[in-house]
C-alpha cells in the first residue's frame, strides 16, 4: 500500500470548542487537506518548533524527546497516519537505532510535534485520506467555527475557515519586538507565534 507525503498547512483555533484546535495537513502533490482535532499543548508544542524565532526558556515535552533521542542516537525516520476510527487518527513513528528499526505507536498530535523537531517526513494512506481528506484551500489564516462530524466513518467540515482579523492593527513594529520577548519569557507561546506572524507580514 502506497504512502502519500503530508506536509503541515497551519494550525487554527476552534471558537466553539474550548481548548481545542485544528492542525490541517495537505498532501504534497494534491489538493486534499486532512484536519485534525488537537489540543492546546500539541498545538503549542508544534507552533514552537515550527517558529524557529521562538525559543522556550525551558525544554518542552517534545523538546526533551528530542534531546533524549539524540543523547542515545535514536532517529526518527518517519511518522504514518495508518488509520482512522471513530474520528481518532491512529499514527506510528518508525525510529531507528544502530540498525535497527521499531515502530512505535503514539498519539498523532505528538508524533506531528516529534516529526517536525526531527524534521522527519509525514505520510498517510490513501484510505485515510478517502475517508477523511478536504477539499480546502487553507493558503490564509483561518478559524474553526463547527466541530468535525465522524459519524458513519465520514468527516466533514460544517463550516469553512474563515479569515482572522488581526488584534495587533495599530501596534508598532517596535512594540511588537517588545512583546514578542514579553510572551516568550512568560511561556505565552500561542501569543509569540501570533505576535511572530504579525512580524513577518510587515517585514
Amino acid at each position: 500500500m502506497s504512502l502519500i507525503k503530508l506536509t503541515i498547512k497551519g494550525i487554527s483555533y476552534s471558537q466553539t470548542q474550548s481548548g481545542a484546535y485544528a492542525l490541517v495537513l495537505s498532501e504534497m502533490d494534491g489538493t486534499r487537506t486532512l484536519p485534525i482535532i488537537i489540543g492546546a499543548f500539541e498545538a503549542q508544542s508544534i507552533a514552537i518548533a515550527l517558529e524557529k524565532e521562538i525559543k522556550p526558556p525551558r525544554p518542552l515535552t517534545h523538546d526533551l524527546f528530542k534531546t533524549f533521542s539524540d543523547r542515545f542516537s535514536i532517529q526518527i525516520q518517519q511518522v504514518i497516519i495508518h488509520k482512522l476510527v471513530d474520528g481518532v487518527f491512529f499514527s506510528n513513528l518508525i525510529c531507528e537505532k544502530e540498525g535497527v528499526e521499531e515502530i512505535v505507536d503514539t498519539r498523532t498530535s505528538d508524533a506531528i510535534a516529534i516529526a517536525v523537531r526531527f524534521e522527519a517526513p509525514i505520510y498517510t494512506y490513501e484510505k485515510v485520506l478517502d475517508k477523511a481528506g478536504v477539499n480546502l484551500k487553507v493558503d490564509e489564516e483561518f478559524d474553526l467555527h463547527e466541530e468535525f462530524d465522524s459519524e458513519e466513518d465520514e468527516i466533514e467540515l460544517k463550516e469553512v475557515f474563515t479569515k482572522k482579523e488581526s488584534p495587533f492593527l495599530g501596534i508598532s513594529l517596535k512594540e511588537l519586538h517588545n512583546q514578542l520577548e514579553k510572551a516568550v519569557d512568560n511561556e505565552n507561546y500561542e501569543l509569540a507565534a501570533n505576535i511572530r506572524d504579525e512580524i513577518s507580514k510587515r517585514s
